[in-house]
């Protein structure tokens, strides 16, 4: 298959695709090695491909979507309720961002779409391969969700609030989470 043959059904795939597809399984769609595949997202991206790398994979990230971020507290034991809710709804969390006091902004691509990606998700972080970002903030994080409407948005809000999920914004957030969006 020639390149631009390759990068093409790459971007097919990503477009299809329902959830994050990882850089082995797309090498072996394809028929190419895993770094091939690293330096075809490469291209893609260069020729103005919005693609995401997640722990799970690739996601094609589609402009048609509505996002918002929202300010979060919780203990690590509620992480999977949290994620649970938001996916349970609709909406993707895109990412989890911390401003912390010494390093600053700490962001990390999630790209959790469903209760599998949580489970896959919340069992690597029982497993100890890491730990959540919001440990270094006790418990206070952001989510950038991503959803289909606004309306899916506005109940990711409303049922964050009801389970004592959503954190207030302080004086210096809002500043500083306009150059989020």
């Amino acid at each position: 298959m020639k390149l631009e043959e390759r990068l093409e059904e790459m971007l097919s795939i990503l477009t299809k695709a329902d959830r994050a597809i990882s850089g082995t399984e797309l090498s072996k769609k394809l028929g190419v090695s895993r770094q091939i595949i690293v330096q075809d997202i490469t291209r893609l991206k260069n020729q103005g491909n919005n693609i995401l790398s997640t722990p799970r994979g690739y996601v094609l990230d589609h402009e048609d979507e509505y996002n918002r971020i929202f300010k979060v507290y919780h203990t690590v034991e509620d992480t999977e309720k949290e994620l649970n809710l938001i996916v349970d709804l609709g909406a993707e969390v895109r990412d989890v961002f911390i401003f912390h006091k010494v390093y600053g902004e700490i962001h990390a691509n999630l790209g959790i779409r469903s209760r599998r990606d949580v489970k896959s998700f919340c069992d690597d972080i029982r497993a100890g391969k890491s730990f959540p970002l919001s440990t270094a903030t006790a418990g206070y994080h952001y989510h950038t969700i991503v959803a289909r409407d606004s309306e899916t948005l506005d109940l990711v809000e409303k049922e964050l609030k009801a389970q004592g999920f959503l954190a207030k914004l302080t004086a210096f957030e809002p500043d500083a989470l306009e150059k989020q969006i």
